[in-house]
């Protein structure tokens, strides 16, 4: 993972967390600069990512977020099935079409969810995770943009 700075934020670990879906291993709430855990040691480390990754996506920016979707749509594009991660597989069957063309919030949301999982994927250290599902050629390309777009810049949370 590459250097970050920004104000603390506060971990912990809690018991059942849940969203509005069911069970989560755990839970970034933005506004309070707080990540909730609920996950093994050795889950931990590619969750932390993740839900680390919240924090930067919210900081990316318009034009490199919009970068982000340009990559996720040719995917789609080019019918690619899995992920990095349970969390932006799901949200990606979940895709309409008008979701994509109109930049619904299931769309962000997924943008937003497949951007951490990614994340987790690539800094986390874990090379090998049954929710890494998504082909090399695609993954490549991931690992390519995270290089030109987050590589070398000052990372702020």
């Amino acid at each position: 993972m590459p250097p970050l700075s920004g104000a603390p934020i506060r971990i912990q670990t809690a018991s059942n967390l849940r969203d509005r879906r069911g069970p989560v291993h755990a839970g970034a709430f933005l506004r309070e600069r707080r990540i909730a855990f609920d996950c093994t040691a050795a889950e931990f480390p590619r969750i932390f990512v993740h839900e680390t990754a919240h924090f930067l996506w919210l900081r990316l920016g318009n034009r490199i977020r919009h970068s982000w979707e340009a990559l996720l749509r040719a995917e789609i594009r080019a019918r690619r099935r899995g992920d990095l991660g349970w969390s932006a597989d799901w949200r990606k069957s979940a895709l309409a079409p008008h979701d994509i063309a109109r930049r619904t919030r299931r769309w962000r949301e997924y943008c937003c969810e497949a951007f951490c999982d990614t994340a987790a994927c690539l800094w986390s250290g874990v090379a090998r995770h049954p929710e890494f599902t998504l082909a090399a050629a695609p993954r490549r390309r991931r690992r390519q943009w995270f290089g030109v777009n987050l590589d070398g810049r000052h990372l702020s949370i």
